[in-house]
């Protein structure tokens, strides 16, 4: 099969909290062996089911404080009261192995890795179809007490409010839809030509053969 170099990149996912794009990278790390997703760090508590070093790797503020000053993130905020970022090292290592890395952050690390990496970024930006829907969603994956349910919905109007800034828009209404519209969206960036250096050396060989 024939072989084209081509130039890895970050593929950024954003919603309001509940809207599905957790879902939609889980899913797509099952479904394409060339992406990786983006461990964070976080100062935040482990919820049950969550493992260290998978879902994110959890530390004090201290060290995460020192990460900041050695410059070792590539983009990092706070998000209710916790700190939340995503380590330089790890992501160069994967881009280095040629592997496409998956980030599930808001719209301020976005604008963040946008401005580290602005060639090599792709940004998608999850919708809920209805704000009755986000909030029932909300509820029922039952991870949050009820001030905090509604301190999500007061900030998704703010989160929702920057989705003009992503080059891709997806209605999550039905998760498999979605899924499949996120993944017509990475085949199709994968073969921008600026993507593929490959793609030079490849046509002039082939024009030498006329």
């Amino acid at each position: 099969m024939l072989t084209i170099k081509r130039r890895p990149m970050l593929i950024a996912f954003s919603s309001p909290s509940g809207a599905g794009k957790t879902s939609i990278t889980r899913r797509l790390l099952g479904l394409d062996e060339q992406v990786r997703l983006s461990v964070s760090w976080t100062t935040r508590p482990m919820r049950p089911g969550e493992i260290d070093g998978q879902d994110y790797t959890f530390v004090d503020q201290k060290t995460f404080d020192d990460k900041v000053a050695e410059g070792g993130f590539l983009e990092h905020a706070g998000v209710f009261g916790k700190s939340y970022g995503t380590p330089r090292d790890y992501v160069d290592a994967a881009l280095a192995e040629g592997h496409d890395m998956l980030f599930d952050i808001d719209w301020k690390g976005t604008q963040q890795l946008r401005a580290s990496m602005p060639d090599d970024i792709v940004t998608i930006f999850i919708l809920p179809p209805s704000k009755a829907s986000l909030e029932e969603r909300l509820r029922r994956r039952a991870q949050d007490d009820e001030a905090t349910v509604a301190r999500r919905m007061a900030e998704a109007n703010d989160e929702i409010s920057h989705w003009g800034e992503y080059e891709y828009i997806i209605v999550n209404d039905f998760l498999e839809r979605a899924l499949q519209e996120a993944r017509e969206i990475i085949a199709a960036e994968r073969l921008r030509r600026h993507r593929q250096p490959g793609l030079v050396p490849f046509v002039q060989g082939m024009m030498a053969e006329f």
